[in-house]
């Protein structure tokens, strides 16, 4: 994709049909991206104040701690996490803990499984909406579900070139790892998979973090922002959501266009290219799950992107990718609990537990 920087004279004017575009495409998007059923309300934590954010490099330095913990049903585990890369804000972490699960023996180390939320939506998502907490495969797994923002694309925001807070990447990737691995048994073999959103964070995690993760899967997932203008546009809609500047996330797509390709799978595909890779994805119709004439402009678009990421793979050389475009299907929970159970084998298998 190509696009034409505007002549200096023209700055204001670009600048301001620029903003323009995000605002007209946004308010499509916040109607197309949450389904009819269930509905998922922006959390809103009351222990999440608003602090300084630390200067550029301070994120991740002090590292996170865990400032109170809450027991919230059989096998499931809040962890309200105090972060330095978040500003010195409090975000919740739900643990869905194995069988015989002791933070307390230190000998212990689970294996772990991390899942991902997508946009509009929070740590909360995966427990209330699917049947993950009854999932007998997972008993033996440590499952971290981790707040990332209500659009926080599991990225260190570029913040006009100051980094900064929220970097949800540090956070999750060197804060949280660290903190789970030294006190509540998880162990050093993980995978991870997401949907939407979080679909994208599982595919970056693993990605940009060689050896961290022995498997990802990415459910309807944003696989190719850089696809084409309507990919960039939508992406740019989704980053303004809440009233945030949309420049603050990953900066401007053709003047910080390194940063948008080091956030881009499949401009990473060859960091993935060894690793057991799972992508499914709907076409955007009414599919068996959907009440009839349902239809999804948001799945249809990552339809393409998850296409172009796998073709990408098999250019590539990539040994172990699996995908399931099962054609009709819109951007619904229902899915993508569909393709986490689908998804299982390959991931516990990745870990080593029998599903």
């Amino acid at each position: 994709m190509q696009r034409r920087t505007a002549p200096q004279g023209a700055a204001v004017t670009a600048d301001v049909t620029f903003r323009a575009r995000v605002r007209l495409v946004l308010a499509v998007l916040i109607l197309a991206l949450v389904p009819a059923t269930p509905t998922l309300v922006a959390p809103t934590p009351a222990d999440a104040s608003e602090e300084r954010a630390p200067v550029r490099g301070e994120a991740g330095r002090r590292g996170a701690e865990v400032v109170a913990v809450t027991q919230v049903a059989d096998r499931q585990v809040d962890l309200s996490v105090r972060s330095t890369a978040l500003g010195g804000r409090t975000v919740k972490v739900r643990l869905l803990t194995p069988d015989g699960w002791d933070p307390s023996d230190r000998r212990q180390h689970w294996p772990t499984f991390w899942l991902l939320h997508g946009c509009c939506g929070d740590y909360t998502s995966w427990t209330s909406l699917t049947d993950v907490a009854q999932t007998a495969s997972l008993r033996n797994v440590l499952v971290v579900m981790p707040e990332a923002g209500w659009n926080g694309w599991y990225s260190d925001w570029w913040n006009y070139g100051e980094g900064g807070d929220p970097a949800w990447e540090t956070f999750h990737t060197v804060e949280l790892r660290h903190l789970l691995e030294r006190d509540w048994g998880a162990g050093r073999d993980r995978v991870v998979a997401g949907l939407s959103m979080g679909g994208q964070g599982a595919l970056l995690y693993a990605a940009r973090h060689p050896g961290m993760f022995k498997a990802t899967a990415a459910y309807s997932g944003s696989a190719h922002p850089l696809l084409n203008d309507e990919s960039v546009d939508r992406i740019l809609g989704l980053f303004a959501g809440q009233g945030n500047d949309p420049l603050r996330v990953w900066g401007d797509p053709v003047a910080q266009r390194r940063i948008w390709q080091a956030h881009d799978p499949v401009h990473l595909a060859k960091r993935l290219k060894s690793l057991p890779v799972y992508l499914s994805c709907g076409d955007g119709t009414a599919g068996p799950l959907d009440a009839p004439g349902a239809s999804s402009a948001l799945e249809a678009d990552f339809n393409r992107q998850n296409h172009a990421l796998a073709a990408e793979l098999q250019r590539v050389g990539a040994k172990h990718l699996t995908t399931n475009f099962y054609g009709p299907g819109t951007h619904t929970w229902r899915y993508w609990e569909r393709e986490l159970h689908a998804s299982l084998p390959m991931l516990l298998g990745a870990l080593g537990v029998k599903g």
